[in-house]
């Protein structure tokens, strides 16, 4: 498949799924990031952007890059959004977590305390006004476990969930240049397509550090053994390092279980 029917799926996908829940309107978390960047206009594109409600959710370590990013992402695609801060729940979290956690909630715990704080709050709203709220992963971090469990796997619906990292810059980059779609300026800010990933719940955390790995190398290793029956021997034959594949596969063998908790997501065909 090609970007343009890859977004195309993505939509339709996106549409079906309201179209079969009842519900008519979406609830999405915008983070300032590519992956939220792209689900906010894929859902435009299938709702229209009255339908669409985005809530910014800054924590401890958000950047004010990221927050500017997401209100004028909001801005290009013509969709109302409200900020709720996430830094006092967690940190009241925090506190009553400090002692039963050793003395401080730190690390992994931290972490995710502070995804599942942002869930929360979607799940609040998404409730309050009977929304759906979807869910902004993608495969490659699906595959990996680079997720929350009650966290960032939380939503009806995944409308990017069956699409690789490297593949939601090429679509989002094809999305930005489409001209069918006819708006004055293209929907995803240039800044979001080319600054590092980063789920910004610890200072200075970016996604391919904390994966050990560059998203083009993942996901070249997971298409080859899961999308086109690679073995690791001819894995290693393109030129991959033996303990770099097993690594990635073994780590992908590994999170089965929290693939099974993600929400439903659009097929698309990466078989050769």
């Amino acid at each position: 498949m090609e970007a343009q029917e890859k977004y195309l799926v993505c939509m339709e996908a996106t549409r079906e799924f309201m179209a079969e829940s009842g519900l008519t309107d979406v609830i999405i978390g915008l983070s300032g990031g590519i992956d939220s960047s792209l689900v906010a206009a894929i859902a435009v594109d299938a709702l229209g952007a009255e339908h669409v409600h985005g809530v910014l959710l800054p924590g401890p370590y958000s950047s004010e890059h990221s927050v500017d990013d997401a209100v004028d992402l909001a801005e290009r695609l013509g969709i109302g959004y409200s900020t709720v801060s996430i830094t006092k729940p967690y940190e009241a979290f925090a506190g009553v977590l400090a002692e039963p956690c050793g003395g401080a909630l730190s690390g992994t715990a931290a972490e995710n305390t502070q995804a599942r704080c942002r869930t929360v709050c979607l799940m609040a709203l998404a409730n309050a006004y009977n929304w759906v709220m979807l869910n902004t992963g993608n495969k490659s971090e699906a595959a990996m476990g680079y997720s929350t469990l009650y966290g960032d796997t939380a939503g009806m619906f995944a409308p990017i969930g069956g699409l690789y990292k490297t593949d939601v810059y090429a679509v989002a980059r094809w999305r930005n240049e489409e001209s069918d779609f006819k708006r004055e300026v293209p929907p995803i800010p240039e800044h979001v397509l080319t600054k590092p990933p980063s789920a910004e719940l610890a200072p200075d955390q970016k996604d391919e550090s904390s994966l050990g790995i560059s998203y083009d190398e993942l996901d070249c290793i997971l298409i080859a053994a899961n999308e086109q029956g690679l073995s690791v021997e001819d894995i290693v034959a393109q030129g991959f390092p033996r303990e770099q594949v097993e690594r990635v596969l073994d780590r992908y063998r590994r999170y089965a279980f929290k693939r099974e908790m993600e929400p439903p997501f659009p097929a698309i065909n990466y078989a050769l």
